[in-house]
């Protein structure tokens, strides 16, 4: 059984998307934790605002079958994938953590570099994991994100029920 911490975001009918989203998870995965859903500006790109949100549930399955059910939400929610990497989407769902392991095959990067780098992965993560190390790092996800916060972009809590 692998403890799986995965970043949802949207800014294509983004309330409604995550509500999808969330539901599905349930579906597939059972019982989840949730961090708290923040609004913050898309990054790379002009464009609508995103809405963000890190989940964490155990699961049994291998870390490719994990991502395969996370590529068949993103296909139901209509996801876009001939669409450049910085675009609007209805859904993204990655792969953050897979218990501590380091994985680095095609496709896969774990743990997700934009962990270090994103204010929208790092705080919902530390959210809900603040005392859990980075498996790369060593550092706990809160001091992590209180060497970020102060220079982070702005983020804000979006009260949306999931």
């Amino acid at each position: 059984m692998a403890r799986i911490y995965v970043s949802l975001g949207s800014n294509v009918d983004r309330e409604n998307r995550l509500r999808q989203a969330v539901a599905l998870l349930r579906l597939h995965f059972g019982d989840i934790e949730m961090s708290p859903v923040y609004d913050s500006a898309a990054v790379g790109f002009d464009g609508s605002n995103f809405l963000n949100l890190v989940a964490a549930f155990d699961s049994p399955l291998e870390v490719e079958e994990v991502g395969r059910a996370f590529r068949d939400i993103e296909n139901q929610l209509g996801r876009d994938r001939s669409l450049p990497k910085f675009a609007s989407r209805s859904i993204d769902l990655d792969i953050l953590l897979y218990d501590d392991h380091i994985l680095d095959v095609p496709g896969i990067h774990i743990p997700r570099p934009e962990i270090l780098v994103n204010a929208f992965v790092l705080k919902p993560l530390q959210d809900i994991a603040p005392q859990r190390l980075h498996p790369e790092t060593g550092q706990t996800f809160a001091a992590l994100w209180q060497a970020m916060a102060a220079d982070a972009p702005r983020l804000e809590l979006f009260p949306l029920e999931l």
